[in-house]
């Protein structure tokens, strides 16, 4: 509320026309909000894609990497129309994607019991995935023998094969944007709902981890995770110009019990 005080007396003048100016884990100011009401309105004749483009330009609206961020900015002004500020323009419905279909092929047929120490394998290393190739196959093997099988990761994520002496594979990795709330990680930060908005991309979550079954190697799911922080934190700088602080996973208690996790996923 806005309160002027005149000749007269003090006069209580209209509120703020934008009192809800947190979008999209960004602070609007009453700025930037007129600014984006004046690009809609001069550019009415652009398409819905060249308008979300025009405005993350306008506002500096980018990743650490420098890239648009559209998906924020679409959000954001989806959200402006609903509150009546904004009208923008007609956008075209997207067809569904249907999802192709993994094939199994023989080159993720099982293979041999492998068996022995870390040190028998070794030495271990974590491979980037980032080939069409190399992803196709990552696919696979997730596909074919994790529990939860295989889905699509979403946002900011990073493949990597599991591999030990003459690049022989023993598993995969994904690691991918965290989830949104977790009422536990979310106490232990102690940071509010904007805190999480502004600075959920800042963790990081395991939501794949498999050891090929025939891969019966003692304590080596250990020492694949005290290799993830480093190689988690530069990939990401590479790919996407920041590097996580955290990381987080999920465990089914009824069917694992979760102690080849490190006790600390700080990744100082």
């Amino acid at each position: 509320m806005i309160v002027r005080a005149t000749a007269k007396g003090t006069r209580t003048m209209a509120q703020d026309p934008t009192p809800h100016s947190f979008f999209s884990a960004r602070q609007f100011t009453s700025e930037e909000i007129r600014q984006v009401q004046e690009t809609v309105r001069v550019f009415s004749r652009l398409s819905w894609h060249e308008l979300v483009l025009t405005i993350c330009e306008h506002l500096n609206w980018v990743t650490p990497a420098g890239r648009y961020k559209y998906d924020s900015c679409a959000k954001a002004l989806i959200k402006l129309e609903a509150l009546g500020m904004i009208r923008l323009p007609k956008r075209q419905q997207r067809k569904e994607a249907i999802p192709r279909e993994i094939v199994f092929g023989a080159e993720t047929d099982a293979q041999e019991e492998v068996t022995g120490t870390v040190r028998d394998v070794g030495p271990i290393v974590l491979e980037p995935v980032l080939g069409k190739e190399g992803i196709r196959l990552w696919n696979q093997y997730v596909d074919r023998y994790h529990p939860l099988g295989y889905k699509r990761p979403f946002g900011a994520h990073q493949r990597y094969f599991i591999a030990g002496k003459r690049q022989q594979r023993l598993g995969c990795l994904l690691f991918a944007s965290s989830s949104w709330a977790l009422a536990e990680r979310d106490l232990w930060i102690g940071w509010t709902e904007r805190d999480r908005a502004q600075k959920l991309n800042w963790v990081v979550t395991n939501t794949r981890f498999l050891i090929f079954p025939w891969v019966q190697v003692k304590n080596l799911a250990s020492k694949v995770l005290s290799l993830a922080p480093s190689h988690v934190r530069e990939d990401w700088q590479h790919r996407y110009g920041y590097r996580p602080v955290l990381l987080e996973t999920f465990v089914d208690a009824q069917r694992y019990r979760g102690t080849c996790y490190v006790p600390s996923s700080v990744m100082c």
